[in-house]
């Protein structure tokens, strides 16, 4: 039952690391633009997937939700799948893209639309999870023009966090076992030879109390 119950914590601990993870670290997108607006958009309980007002500037609260003007790109994939993208300063709080120029982005986007006729495939460099039961948009941080819809993305920014994440994680279990083994291994060694001495003075009493009942029962018949 303990190891179910370890195994399981450590299985929601993962599932929730890997869940962060694939939310912060960024991915790229080598798309199409179709255009851009800007939209009035209410936040509620999705307001954790929004990043923040721009730098500067405000939120307008009325009765507990948030509303405010939202930048967006719509965008079309090689395959011809849509993909719409917000447009937020993330300004100098989490995640760490310290993004404040999205007004510019916002301009350099709408330079970049094409037509199905005559596209210009670019990359969209972003953050966050599409979700259409959530609303919820994927952020973008940046935009490139890429040489074609085939060109190949290596994401070495995340191997690089990725591989040093786990040298961290490598670090903490190493200073863990060291800390296991010169310090709470020794006490736990103690306290369970503490426990075996306890019981065999135990023993060794109810073994001297029931000889000594046993010497005023007299023989046996």
């Amino acid at each position: 039952m303990l190891r179910w119950i370890k195994w399981s914590v450590v299985s929601l601990l993962a599932l929730f690391l890997f869940g962060f993870l694939h939310y912060t670290l960024p991915d790229r997108d080598i798309v199409r633009i179709v255009g851009t607006e800007n939209r009035r958009m209410d936040l509620a309980e999705n307001s954790w997937f929004w990043a923040g007002a721009d730098v500067g500037t405000g939120n307008v609260t009325q009765d507990g939700i948030v509303t405010r003007d939202v930048r967006f790109i719509n965008a079309v994939r090689p395959n011809g799948r849509v993909k719409v993208y917000r447009n937020e300063d993330t300004g100098w709080v989490w995640p760490p893209y310290f993004k404040i120029d999205s007004s510019n982005l916002q301009t350099e986007v709408s330079d970049l639309v094409s037509t199905a006729e005559n596209p210009r495939w670019v990359i969209v460099r972003h953050y966050g999870w599409r979700n259409e039961f959530f609303t919820i948009f994927p952020n973008a941080v940046s935009v490139r023009p890429a040489t074609g819809p085939d060109e190949q993305l290596i994401p070495w920014l995340n191997i690089v966090i990725l591989t040093l994440l786990a040298g961290f994680a490598l670090f903490l279990w190493r200073v863990w076992a060291q800390f296991r083994e010169r310090t709470l291994d020794p006490v736990f060694d103690s306290v369970s030879d503490t426990w075996d001495s306890v019981e065999d003075r135990a023993a060794d009493k109810r073994g001297r109390l029931t000889r000594w009942l046993d010497s005023w029962r007299g023989p046996r018949r």
